[in-house]
């Protein structure tokens, strides 16, 4: 090999320093080279006295694994010494030289390539950053990549003002932990193994300082937050107080069930009249049948009989948990009873209108205001264009259709204009979708939102004073209004709806956490944003990521 070759490879190695190459193999049978090296520093310094030395005790040689070079990879044959230490009073008599720029004590890696495997670890976890390592023609376990990036150490927290707080869950519905984040520079500061207020005010007093704290109005971090830094402003979460508005309505429009049943039928059968006066008639929505029309009233009469045994034992006295043992139902359903002090309907099957016949209801559509409403040819034609129902489910629309024309069966068709047919381009009219339309920004409103909400309003007096309560809130928390936030609570607290009074004594429980939400421009967005991203981390890593691992990962990452 060539002067100029030899040249590249000193210049190749970890450190060109204290390494002195004296030889090498290529193996090109096995893609490998092992380079035969050996360490030239005249002076080191016991690892226990610090105490520097030159006197060699013995020689001996360590295996160490490299970075790969193009397809080969590299293996480090290395022979270093042992040392005499100089100092009498130390305690360690021979000790082996540290090469802190090459390895670790007793590694069998290279630094740069333990730091490459960590970086692999924390961008992709264990199994996944074992399949890149193979690619990279390196072989390392799941286990070793998941201890280097533990071994990583945490970022330190210098400076600190404006806190964001909020839960997250290692399983849902079981087992919580707490992330908190930097809002001035958006990045993610620890996580926190519960969401106990205990927890949060240990981490509060570890690091003065902070001045706002965002949160999502829970109680234990409030609490917390009082505890470990009771000179922060706390701000209730914008986002978070219009999820706590939408679950006040929500439980107001599940009272009225009916009504929104009569709102939703009544919108549907509203004929709309085209720019060149053609008039479109909606299809009806097939009947329900009678038998399960039957079966559905015998349930709601049994849940009303239990709803009512709920209250009544309610009323004398009984916990919720004693009612539930008497009346053999979950606690749950004890709680969600008594939170509501009218009856709640059921909301129906979620999957209602779904149909194999939906992606082709346009093409029928079409062909039928062509004036072909041979309903076996519409079935040979969807068939073709591959429909895989059956032919009753064509024949039960296509009679829908003669119906919203106007037409009997069977009856043939007379020299005059019919109206054209429109399927509804609507969606069910349940209690959130109702919350949805009544929340929703009115610049960002759909064509007929607005009526569907004037239909809502004129049904019924409860409905259009929820509905004049909620549109209230949400425009004084979207352009930060606080001086109608008094107002807005007290016509709250003489509201007819409970769960409106409800709402409204809990806002003024957190009263200045909600006025520091309404008046100051600080919100747990970023937060949410990175508890998006902690779910993806966490869902890689299956049943490993615990709290020392996750935080890690989810700190660090690159």
């Amino acid at each position: 090999m060539g002067q100029k070759a030899i040249e590249v490879l000193c210049h190749l190695l970890p450190d060109t320093k204290n390494l002195q190459l004296k030889n090498w193999l290529i193996n090109e049978a096995q893609a490998t080279i092992t380079l035969m090296i050996a360490s030239v520093q005249a002076v080191t310094q016991c690892p226990i006295c610090t105490s520097q030395t030159h006197r060699i005790h013995s020689r001996y040689e360590r295996t160490l694994a490299d970075l790969s070079w193009a397809d080969y990879r590299i293996t480090l044959q290395m022979r270093v010494r042992k040392f005499f230490c100089l100092n009498a009073n130390c305690k360690r008599r021979i000790f082996t030289e540290r090469l802190t720029n090459v390895t670790a004590p007793w590694a069998r890696r290279t630094l740069r390539l333990a730091q490459q495997f960590t970086t692999i670890g924390l961008a992709l976890g264990g199994a996944a950053g074992v399949r890149l390592s193979r690619h990279d023609g390196f072989t390392v376990s799941r286990n070793t990549l998941l201890r280097l990036v533990r071994k990583m150490p945490l970022p330190l927290i210098d400076f600190l003002e404006i806190l964001g707080v909020d839960d997250f869950a290692f399983r849902k519905c079981q087992t919580y932990g707490t992330i908190l984040v930097d809002l001035e520079q958006s990045q993610p500061l620890a996580l926190l193994k519960d969401r106990s207020a205990e927890t949060l005010a240990q981490w509060l007093k570890a690091h003065p300082g902070i001045k706002v704290v965002s949160l999502d109005r829970a109680k234990a971090y409030a609490s917390g937050i009082s505890q470990g830094a009771p000179e922060a402003i706390q701000v209730a979460d914008r986002f978070h107080l219009l999820q706590n508005l939408g679950e006040t309505l929500e439980r107001v429009f599940h009272g009225h069930s009916k009504d929104l049943k009569e709102v939703d039928e009544a919108y549907s059968q509203i004929e709309v009249i085209q720019t060149d006066g053609t008039v479109v008639a909606p299809v009806p929505p097939p009947p329900t049948p009678t038998k399960q029309e039957g079966l559905a009233e015998q349930r709601r009469t049994r849940r009303l009989a239990i709803y009512q045994q709920v209250w009544e034992l309610h009323r004398q006295g009984w916990s919720g948990q004693a009612i539930a043992r008497r009346l053999g139902i979950g606690h749950g359903t004890v709680f969600r009873y008594l939170s509501s002090p009218t009856f709640v309907e059921r909301q129906g099957r979620s999957d209602r209108g779904r149909s194999l016949l939906n992606p082709y209801k346009d093409y029928l559509l079409k062909r039928w205001n062509e004036g072909y409403i041979d309903t076996k040819g519409l079935f040979g034609q969807i068939q073709r264009r591959g429909y895989s129902g059956s032919y009753d489910t064509v024949a039960r629309y296509t009679r829908r259709l003669r119906s919203s024309q106007g037409l009997k069966l069977r009856q043939r068709l007379i020299n005059k204009p019919l109206p054209i047919v429109a399927e509804p381009q609507k969606k069910s009219l349940t209690p959130s979708r109702a919350t949805w339309l009544v929340l929703r920004r009115r610049e960002l409103c759909k064509r007929g939102d607005e009526q569907l909400i004037a239909l809502l309003t004129a049904q019924h007096p409860e409905l259009a004073e929820a509905i004049e309560l909620g549109q209230g809130f949400a425009q004084l928390v979207r352009t930060r209004q606080p001086e109608q936030l008094d107002l807005w609570l007290t016509q709250a607290e003489n509201s007819i709806l409970s769960p409106f009074r409800n709402f409204a004594k809990s806002l003024r429980e957190d009263y200045d956490a909600v006025k520091a939400g309404v008046t100051l421009s600080v919100s747990n967005g970023p937060v949410e944003g990175h508890i998006n991203r902690l779910k993806m981390l966490k869902r890689q890593m299956y049943g490993r990521a615990g709290i020392d691992l996750l935080e890690r990962r989810f700190l660090l990452a690159i």
